[in-house]
């Protein structure tokens, strides 16, 4: 079963008993608020765009289809947008799927994403999918290091030589964002099986479900203070200017 059917499965039986209470989608995060048992709840995601953000200058499909009508959505058509081919239609979707995770935060850790890549990586291969702050520190400390990036940067390789390159690494950093644009499954399908994989970011679901695709590490955003998260989003924060939020990361159990 492809990941996000099993995420969107496990999450089902909440989104029939929650109402949306708010969804923001900012310059560069989204954040849907839900309320479950009487208990506010939020999650986040990135905000993407790729090429559809101009479309409806030229008469096409608008981003979201219903811009403005979205809290008259029921929570299970919200998160069922996690499947959209619009990619801003997804992020609300994924926000919505965070927002309904029961996490278990006893199983996690507060610990940095780059420290866990930058212990398993020392001396390794290292691939990373997308440009993160802390690839240069990787850089220093990796044996060999590909940054795979859709639009490369300077020492960037493009994303279609994954397929190449990532059977080859020790380690494998893996942006949560692939479940936005529906390519987790193709990229996961190229590491080896013996590799250490990470999948983080904002938008990655703290699931264990993450696990049983070959996960070792999942280091993921859980929204505490759904108002303040909010309120920083809607003034165009970056990731750490976001309030209201921890850093959890679940290890697989064994590993």
């Amino acid at each position: 079963m492809p990941i996000l059917d099993a995420l969107l499965e496990q999450v089902a039986e909440n989104a029939r008993g929650a109402r949306p209470r708010d969804v923001h989608i900012g310059m560069y995060w989204t954040l849907v608020s839900i309320e479950l048992g009487g208990e506010s709840r939020a999650g986040m995601s990135s905000t993407l765009h790729g090429e559809d953000g101009d479309d409806h200058h030229h008469g096409k499909r608008p981003p979201v289809r219903d811009a403005g009508f979205l809290l008259e959505y029921s929570v299970a058509d919200l998160v069922g947008l996690a499947q959209s081919e619009s990619l801003l239609e997804a992020s609300v979707g994924l926000a919505t799927l965070n927002a309904l995770l029961d996490v278990d935060v006893e199983a996690c850790v507060e610990i940095n994403a780059a420290d866990v890549i930058a212990e398993q990586g020392a001396g390794k291969r290292v691939a990373i999918i997308g440009h993160f702050p802390f690839t240069p520190r990787i850089r220093e400390i990796a044996g060999t290091l590909w940054v795979l990036e859709l639009n490369p940067r300077e020492g960037d390789i493009p994303a279609a030589r994954a397929p190449e390159l990532l059977p080859q690494a020790d380690v494998v950093a893996l942006t949560g964002t692939s479940l936005l644009n529906h390519t987790f499954d193709e990229l996961i399908s190229f590491c080896h099986p013996e590799s250490y994989v990470v999948v983080l970011g904002g938008t990655t679901p703290l699931s264990p479900l993450l696990f049983e695709s070959g996960v070792d590490a999942i280091s993921g955003t859980h929204i505490v203070n759904p108002a303040a998260a909010r309120l920083s989003i809607s003034q165009g924060a970056t990731f750490r200017q976001i309030q209201g939020k921890r850093l959890l990361t679940m290890f697989r159990p064994g590993v």
